[in-house]
Parts: C-alpha cells; sequence; structure tokens
C-alpha cells in the first residue's frame, strides 16, 4: 500500500477513489510531508503547518460523503498574502506581517467543502512582479526547471502543485499573477470573473482589479475548487452574485488567439520564438484554429499597471511601511511600488478613460 500511495496522484477523483476503497485521509496527510521532505525546497513555503496540527483537524472532518463535501480529504496550499487562521499573514514582507483571527472567506469557503490547508505559500512581495523570485525568502525552484524562475506573484502556490505536494493552490491574480507561474510550470492556472471570489482576508495589490485565484493539475480540480470558493460575500464591496453555469462538452473546433507577428516580442530570444512557432504549427495540426490578433491593446494595459496609475493603487497598501520603513520592501518592489507617489488624480482619470478605451479595443478584436 505505502508504494501505491507514493505514485498516487492527487487529483481530486483519484484522492475520492482511494477514501472510498480505505484509505484514511491520516495517511495521505503523511504522503503530502513525506513530499515536502523528499522535494526538499525551501522557499515554496513561507509558513508550512506542523503535520500533527493538520492530522489533529482530520478528527473533525465529517464523514464521507463527496456529494456534500466534494473537496473531503483534500490537501491545499494558500499564497502568503491571503488569511489563515493561526499562521501568520506576511505578503512575504516580515516587517508587515500580521496574525489573523479568521480566515480568509475563501478558505472558511474550502475547508467547509472539506479541504485541508497546509501550508502558505512564498510570493513575489506584496503580489508586485511575474518572475516569483522577488522575495526575502529564497525563491521557489520552477518545477520543470529549476534553472529558470518559477514565475509570480503566486510562485510557490504554482510550485506546490506543479509537483504534485497539493491537489490545488489558491493565488491571487491582478496582472497575471495566477496564470504566468501556472504557464511556467505547466498546470492549470484559473482567474475568475472580479469579484466571484471574495477579497475579505486578502491583502490587496490593486483593490480594484484583485482575484483569488485557483491552482490544479487539472481544469475540473480547479473548477471544483472554485465552485466550492464562489460564494457571495456581503463585506466585501467587491463580491458579487454569480451564474455559475455547469462545464459542457467543449466546442468541436478549439480557437486560439495569439499575437500578430509585429507584435510578438521574444526579447531577442531566437530560441524561444522557434518555439512558440513550432507550438503553434503542432497546434494547427491538431486541430486548432489559430487566430492572429494584434496585442498592442493588450501590452499598453499591462504597462499601466506597472508605470501608470494602478501603482498609487499599489502603494496606497503599503503607504505607511514603505515611508518608515523602506528598507523592508525588497529593493524592485519598493522601486516599482514608490513612484505611485509621482502620480495625481488627474492622472488617475485619463488611466480610468484610457482602460476604458482599451477594453473596447480588446473586445472588437475578440
Amino acid at each position: 500500500m505505502s508504494s501505491e500511495i507514493a505514485d498516487l496522484s492527487f487529483e481530486i477523483t483519484t484522492l475520492h477513489s482511494a477514501y472510498e476503497d480505505g484509505v484514511e485521509p491520516q495517511t495521505i496527510i503523511a504522503e503530502v510531508y513525506r513530499r515536502i521532505a523528499a522535494v526538499d525546497d525551501p522557499g515554496i513555503f513561507i509558513h508550512l503547518r506542523q503535520e500533527s496540527d493538520v492530522i489533529s483537524e482530520l478528527t473533525i472532518l465529517p464523514p464521507f460523503d463527496p456529494q456534500a463535501y466534494p473537496l473531503w480529504g483534500v490537501p491545499f496550499t494558500i499564497k502568503d498574502n491571503i488569511d489563515l487562521k493561526g499562521t501568520p499573514t506576511t505578503a512575504a514582507c516580515p516587517s508587515y506581517a500580521y496574525n489573523p483571527k479568521t480566515d480568509a472567506f475563501a478558505v472558511s469557503a474550502l475547508r467547509a467543502a472539506g479541504a485541508i490547508p497546509i501550508g502558505k505559500t512564498n510570493l513575489d512581495q506584496f503580489a508586485t512582479g511575474l518572475v516569483g523570485v522577488r522575495s526575502p525568502y529564497p525563491p521557489p525552484r520552477n518545477a520543470i526547471d529549476p534553472e529558470v524562475v518559477p514565475g509570480g506573484s503566486s510562485a510557490g502556490s504554482a510550485v506546490s502543485v506543479a509537483l504534485g505536494l497539493v491537489t490545488f493552490s489558491l493565488g491571487t491574480d491582478t496582472a497575471g499573477s495566477g496564470r504566468v507561474p501556472a504557464a511556467l510550470n505547466n498546470i492549470v492556472g484559473l482567474k475568475p470573473t472580479l469579484g466571484a471570489l471574495s477579497n475579505s482576508g486578502v491583502v490587496p495589490a490593486c483593490r480594484t482589479l484583485d482575484t483569488v485565484s485557483i491552482f490544479a493539475l487539472t481544469v475540473p480540480d480547479a473548477w471544483t475548487a472554485f465552485r466550492a470558493a464562489a460564494c457571495y460575500d456581503v463585506n466585501d464591496a467587491y463580491s458579487r452574485k454569480i451564474y455559475i453555469p455547469t462545464l459542457s462538452t467543449p466546442p468541436p473546433i478549439t480557437c486560439i488567439g495569439v499575437p500578430t507577428p509585429a507584435t510578438r516580442e521574444f526579447f531577442g530570444d531566437t530560441n524561444q520564438a522557434h518555439c512558440f512557432d513550432s507550438a503553434l504549427l503542432e497546434l494547427t495540426e491538431s486541430g486548432v484554429k489559430i487566430q492572429e490578433l494584434d496585442f498592442t491593446p493588450f501590452y499598453e494595459v499591462a504597462e499601466m499597471l506597472y508605470n501608470g496609475p494602478w501603482v498609487a493603487e499599489r502603494l496606497s497598501v503599503i503607504d505607511d511601511l514603505i515611508s518608515k520603513t523602506p528598507e523592508a520592501i525588497h529593493p524592485v518592489t519598493r522601486q516599482v511600488i514608490s513612484k505611485g507617489r509621482g502620480l495625481t488624480a488627474v492622472d488617475a482619470f485619463r488611466g480610468m478613460y484610457r482602460l476604458a478605451e482599451l477594453r473596447r479595443s480588446a473586445a472588437l478584436l475578440l
């Protein structure tokens, strides 16, 4: 049995089949910690819960019923800008750390569905960055190639799933933090519609744009976690009641939008350009329709997030900390966020107007 557990995939259906066959959740949690020790990557977790504490928590699980508890006995991790009761929240900045008295709303919903939190994962400090190495803690190693960056900002979350340590993980996504690390570690990254998942108990980056995101090995697993967490939260001003459809059969022909040759940017890396062209050829040969799009509007929006008025929104979160103890902030993060001091209300309104124009341009493209 031990060898079978060691080779067990942590996908939800596989875990639930094991539970139906008599495997105890304590056995699965023990395997989680065995895998974490075997990986031996100090950069994945900022706070790893004690195995004994997690085992003790299993005693309050209701009887196994995957219909009532779709995440029963499913291990997951949490980006360390999302609150987990009894575990410090740092946002990868020790000087900012606090001890939450309650779980974040999304975490609470997942636990109510039977999921088991294992620990808090590393990130680009204050969720500012897409590389996964702007942290005072050791950077997580990319699950595919440890010589390249893991992607950010939800680096530890993506790596913990990609390595098979847990079934899914919560991240956040403002400018790609829930999708870039998923892509770089070859897993699923789901960015929900804004307001679909509550941000109560989440350290903001840009509050008007933030969303809790989900990493998983498969689309069905990401969808199951999303459905469990997508509950309306009256205490979150940005939370919305949304209609959650049932997953349907994919269309017979999949259409993927890609940048036109003129709007592709590989920063001089001819190898990446060749790999991109090869991937398009494989997709085309497999029956996928490729639609070339002018990506200029998307690039301009991305630039606005890190060099435009939304930088001031990031500054509003840590203004006091960065003013009094600037040395507590990662140098690159400090450089990015400090630019918010030179922005005005006029810049903010101009930015909002331009964003609306770019949204319309993108909608017409699609």
